[in-house]
């Protein structure tokens, strides 16, 4: 496996090795000690261990986000795509960062098997680029309703470059966000 960092150097891409021949292909999609050192390697720090997998399937359009759990429930997620393919978007909210409100985007999909690591401290969201986009998550903390913040998708202060899809599907909860003005010290 292969990290790459982002312009947010805490957030890195993940390139696992895929081994194809003409059978199919395999690639491991997770190995904890591997992930450990190649962080290490870039000086980041180690997270809590993953204690929670999450499974979304969305539409084309579909957008979910920008989510986010306060301390001391917030999550480290590990991302990626298993169909179809997603815009994958994290902002820092960590108050103090040298890259506060800062955001950075990639293309997850099942033709680059990319994944992206974003630390506790960020918002997430993404926007599904094909219909059937299934979207797996590793976090490293359980849900907790009472800690969930989020962001409005299209805050102008974050100006998110979100990819056109021919119209945007978001829930009214994601819709009622509110902006990064609301953000405090309490954040994240």
């Amino acid at each position: 496996m292969k990290l790459i960092q982002t312009a947010i150097p805490d957030v890195v891409i993940i390139e696992p090795k895929v081994f194809g021949d003409d059978r199919g292909w395999f690639m491991e999609s997770f190995n904890e000690e591997r992930f450990h050192t190649a962080l290490k390697e870039l000086e980041l720090p180690i997270p809590r261990a993953f204690v929670q997998d999450n499974h979304s399937c969305s539409a084309k359009g579909v957008l979910r986000g920008l989510h986010f759990q306060r301390a001391p429930h917030a999550q480290g997620k590990l991302v990626r795509v298993v169909r179809g393919a997603a815009f994958d978007v994290a902002v820092d909210i960590r108050p103090g960062s040298s890259t506060y409100l800062q955001w950075v985007g990639v293309e997850l999909n099942t033709q680059n098997n990319l994944m992206l690591w974003i630390p506790e401290g960020f918002a997430h969201g993404f926007v599904a680029l094909e219909d059937g986009t299934h979207f797996l998550y590793k976090t490293t903390d359980y849900y907790d309703k009472d800690s969930e913040g989020a962001l409005h998708w299209s805050d102008a202060r974050l100006g998110i470059n979100w990819p056109a899809t021919g119209g945007f599907n978001v829930s009214d909860k994601d819709d009622k966000a509110p902006t990064s003005d609301s953000l405090s010290e309490k954040q994240a």
